[in-house]
């Protein structure tokens, strides 16, 4: 039987029960996890469908979720549009090539989801077929992957992304509209492949001030959400609504109809 507790409240309908999730609930705690990943590197978990079917469906198992939250990173985007992504133990995500030029940014296109990310979606059609749950699909926030290719990887100040804010707004915006055009094509891509829920992180928002937040990243936010609200995507604007009012968000769902 399927349990739809999760889309209920998503939809804002009466449940019996709150459902639960966890962000990170398919991750290193697990010591499932931890043999899958011990015989691979984290990029290579990332493109391999059936580990990545393997590790989301463990906590599933193990824990009795209400969904399912797609394994993967939010920096695969970022790697489909021409940076040259590694993760190093101890050290996260790594840029070799960082934009902090027009000639920078040149070097970076805006790809197409299907082609150059398929394994997602190939995880997330294998998923459907295997969940007696919701799945939710996820994509990270422009400005939140922005910043990793900003800064080369990591950071705790933010020098050269508001550096590059500050210096070159022009610059800012033209790569912020990449990432943007990037996130929107790879969203409907995942809804297309069956997911039931979309996410939106914006992990790094809380360094911005409440006005360069409004300038620089809540745009781009809501370009987001009107896109997939325009296309053909049936999309449940319940939850999406409060989410504008807040002021620097770091998670935005979205519930979405495909039909399947």
């Amino acid at each position: 039987m399927f349990n739809d507790t999760f889309l209920k409240a998503c939809r804002g309908e009466k449940t019996d029960y709150t459902p639960i999730w966890m962000m990170r609930q398919a991750g290193r705690y697990l010591p499932e996890y931890q043999q899958v990943r011990g015989n691979v590197t984290f990029l290579e978990l990332c493109k391999s469908p059936e580990l990545c079917v393997e590790v989301t469906l463990q906590p599933i198992d193990l824990l009795g979720m209400d969904a399912a939250i797609l394994f993967s990173d939010i920096l695969i985007p970022i790697e489909a549009m021409g940076g040259q992504l590694d993760f190093h133990e101890g050290k996260g995500p790594i840029f070799a090539n960082t934009v902090r030029s027009e000639q920078d940014l040149d070097q970076f296109i805006i790809p197409d989801p299907a082609a150059t990310m398929d394994f997602v979606m190939e995880t997330i059609r294998l998923l459907r077929k295997e969940l007696t749950v919701p799945l939710i699909g996820f994509a990270g926030a422009p400005f939140t992957c922005a910043t990793y290719l900003i800064e080369g990887g990591s950071s705790k100040v933010f020098w050269e992304t508001k550096k590059l804010m500050y210096t070159q707004p022009e610059l800012f915006h033209k790569l912020m509209d990449k990432i943007t055009q990037t996130t929107i094509l790879y969203l409907q891509e995942q809804a297309k492949a069956g997911a039931q829920a979309l996410q939106l992180f914006d992990s790094w928002a809380g360094v911005l001030a409440p006005d360069d937040f409004r300038t620089f990243a809540l745009p781009y936010v809501q370009q987001i959400l009107n896109s997939l609200m325009i296309s053909r995507l049936s999309i449940l604007p319940t939850t999406v609504q409060p989410c504008l009012r807040i002021r620097s968000p770091q998670v935005l769902m979205l519930s979405v109809s495909t039909g399947g």
